[in-house]
């Protein structure tokens, strides 16, 4: 095995990946755990499409959301082959397609791919490129606003009880919504909730209250029967940031950002799926090789390490 040094195992990132593949390449246990990795991805991945696509069709059967009967065509997508390059490289070929960073300014530019494609190191790479002025988008906080408020109802109407029938109705979720205002406060980019007794921004409960039992538990139901409306809401935020001037990055899965405008749609892909696996496991195996070494060790210290991570993972596959 080629050995990694604790600096590049410490750093945590796409070039620790990229070494620790290609310290185990020929290795036959590396290459079962990758393979199995693939696998539970891609499997994982049709799973989550699937119940996003149902939470759209509800959305549309609803009338929230247009559909293929009412002519609605989501924009192309531009293709992004990642095998092979580094997240860097990714960046440019995305900046170049754009104009390069100026052109950027004021813009939605909306990143999807299956996972252990990078997404969430290219929007990062991504920030840093364009920053000052760009902000990065995630639904999570609207679905779990959304859920605070629905839960609170039903300690009012419902004695506490949370019954996804009597909460979930079209109107209580249209009135749910209308609680948030999405908005610049004290300067900065945020969500106002107010109704059902709540007068609070979203970045100051997020860690709290947006994170409780009750919201937690409630999450999943809520989600799914509200994915138009946090669709919609998304889409406006990301136009009032644009309109700013503000880089605005939004990665999601492509069933749910279908419906955020922009001409700026990168799909992240990779023509060799097994790297899928191959990138999951190096993630995996340096995580935990990492927190069984110190800042001390020698080479072969991170050697084993790296070795030990790899054998108990596929026992646990065995």
């Amino acid at each position: 095995m080629k050995s990694i040094s604790y600096a590049n195992l410490s750093s945590q990132n796409s070039s620790t990946s990229s070494a620790i593949i290609s310290a185990l390449a020929s290795d036959p246990s590396f290459v079962s755990l990758s393979a199995h990795e693939t696998t539970a991805t891609l499997r994982r991945d049709a799973e989550d499409a699937a119940k996003l696509q149902v939470g759209i069709d509800v959305a549309v059967a609803r009338g929230v959301l247009p559909g293929p009967n009412d002519g609605f065509v989501p924009e192309p997508y531009s293709k992004i082959d990642v095998a092979g390059k580094t997240p860097g490289a990714v960046v440019d070929e995305i900046l170049a397609s754009m104009g390069g960073v100026s052109a950027a300014a004021g813009k939605v530019v909306v990143i999807c791919g299956l996972s252990g494609t990078g997404k969430g190191t290219t929007c990062a790479k991504l920030m840093e490129a364009l920053a000052p002025n760009v902000a990065s988008w995630s639904n999570g906080n609207v679905f779990r606003s959304v859920t605070m408020l629905a839960c609170r109802w039903c300690d009012v109407h419902n004695g506490g009880v949370f019954d996804a029938d009597k909460v979930l109705t079209k109107d209580n979720i249209a009135s749910f919504v209308g609680m948030l205002e999405f908005g610049k406060f004290d300067g900065k980019f945020d969500i106002q909730i107010r109704g059902l007794g709540v007068d609070a921004l979203v970045s100051s409960i997020q860690n709290t209250d947006l994170k409780s039992p009750a919201v937690s538990s409630a999450i999943p139901t809520v989600a799914g029967a509200t994915q138009g409306e946090v669709v919609l809401f998304a889409g406006a935020a990301c136009v009032t940031m644009g309109d700013a001037g503000t880089a605005v990055l939004l990665e999601g899965r492509e069933e749910t950002v279908n419906y955020v405008r922009s001409p700026h749609r990168f799909v992240l892909m990779l023509s060799d799926e097994s790297l899928i696996g191959k990138r999951r496991a190096a993630q995996r195996i340096a995580a935990v090789a990492l927190a069984n070494v110190g800042e001390e060790a020698s080479q072969e210290d991170v050697d084993r390490a790296i070795k030990g991570a790899l054998e108990g993972m596929v026992a646990e596959i065995q």
